[in-house]
């Protein structure tokens, strides 16, 4: 194999790592371990010898009341996980984590039953330390989905994703909220939430390597947002806005922008189309359609404007989650779970998937091959790829 690279996948409470080698674009199964619950996010530690894992019991029908951070060990040779300190508590669910980029300090992301942030220290050895006191008034907003630190000036981003109006209740605007962080401890920076945050439902981020860009999704729009930063701060409009959908005037019921990444070299992003919505078909609910791609984008290198030039099929029903190897050559796409989908006069169960991808000079994307992942009734809720070297 050319690189230590190695991918984690999670299936419930189960994490699974694999070997993967980019030149036969191929993954090779090792070994599983569980964590205390059903994993939401994972982290690595920018040394790569941790990975910070959020786990709940949240569920259908389930309330999130057994909420823990982890910090699990990985071999530097094997990539192997083992269990490094006992999992640390948390007041509710971390639907998000990141470690901000000098490796101190572990962010968790909560949006039920209210908006918030904790910030635990990282000991020196990688284990999760003691939880930074925050103060009263942080705006945190309504429905937390990601956070993450800006490599360069180390301001705090949280993405307020918002929710759609319902029959009972008016929409939630969503927001881009800033925070500055000293010594683990956060302060209100800016909120950037075009006409208030109305019509506007961010899910994802992802920045430039080397420029002040910012590339967001918007989830509940399907659409790509591109900001610049001034000083550690966001300009409060967005640069560009492009469409994330290949017909974007025949929207599916349930179709919704995902996970986005800058690829390792700056000159295209990568933004996730997943749908799982179902209709009737012979007594039976099976997928009724709808944009399941990764949207390639190339980016001007002058500024940062992104231009659509590919939909890559995933050949996987809901992607949730993807990356993109440190070399830039390969892509695993993650679907979260086995669904029913109408072949001509036949019904088939599409399973979860990890879909492999190979990615061209050009940034587009070539479908090699995809492995069947067994959920047995749980979720593909995250996966990961990163170099160990």
């Amino acid at each position: 194999m050319n690189a230590n690279v190695k991918l984690y996948s999670a299936v419930g409470d189960e994490l699974t790592h694999y070997d993967v080698d980019v030149d036969a674009m191929a993954l090779i199964k090792r070994a599983t371990i569980k964590v205390p619950a059903v994993v939401q996010y994972a982290w690595p530690h920018p040394s790569k010898r941790d990975l910070y894992v959020a786990t709940s019991n949240r569920g259908a029908g389930m309330t999130a009341d057994y909420n823990h951070v982890s910090a699990l060990r990985i071999d530097p040779a094997s990539g192997a996980l083992a269990h490094h300190g006992e999992p640390v508590p948390l007041w509710t669910r971390a639907v998000h984590i990141c470690v901000t980029p000098d490796g101190k300090f572990l962010l968790s992301a909560h949006n039920l039953p209210h908006a918030g942030i904790t910030v635990h220290r990282i000991n020196a050895d990688g284990s999760i330390g003691a939880a930074a006191q925050q103060p009263d008034g942080l705006a945190c907003g309504i429905y937390p989905h990601q956070v993450m630190a800006v490599y360069s000036t180390g301001t705090v981003m949280l993405i307020d994703r918002g929710n759609d109006a319902k029959k009972d209740q008016p929409e939630d605007p969503g927001a881009l909220r800033l925070f500055r962080i000293n010594d683990g401890v956060l302060a209100n920076l800016a909120v950037v939430a075009p006409n208030g945050g109305y019509g506007f439902g961010p899910r994802h981020l992802d920045f430039h390597p080397r420029e002040p860009w910012v590339y967001v999704s918007l989830e509940r729009q399907d659409k790509l947002y591109m900001y610049r930063m001034q000083g550690d701060s966001l300009e409060p409009t967005a640069a560009y806005t492009r469409d994330t959908l290949a017909d974007p005037a025949n929207v599916k019921p349930r179709q919704l922008a995902g996970t986005i990444h800058v690829h390792p070299n700056g000159r295209f992003v990568y933004l996730v189309n997943r749908n799982d919505s179902t209709v009737d078909y012979a007594g039976q609910q099976v997928f009724g359609g709808g944009d399941n791609s990764i949207a390639v984008y190339a980016v001007d290198q002058q500024t940062g404007e992104p231009t659509l030039i590919q939909h890559a099929d995933t050949h996987a029903i809901h992607v949730r989650t993807f990356a993109i190897d440190p070399g830039g050559r390969m892509m695993v796409a993650a679907s979260i779970a086995p669904i029913a989908a109408r072949v001509g006069d036949k019904v088939v169960t599409v399973p979860a998937t990890l879909s492999v991808m190979k990615v061209g000079a050009d940034g587009k994307l070539a479908f090699v091959r995809k492995y069947d992942v067994e959920t047995n009734g749980k979720i593909h809720y995250w996966m990961g790829m990163f170099g160990l070297d």
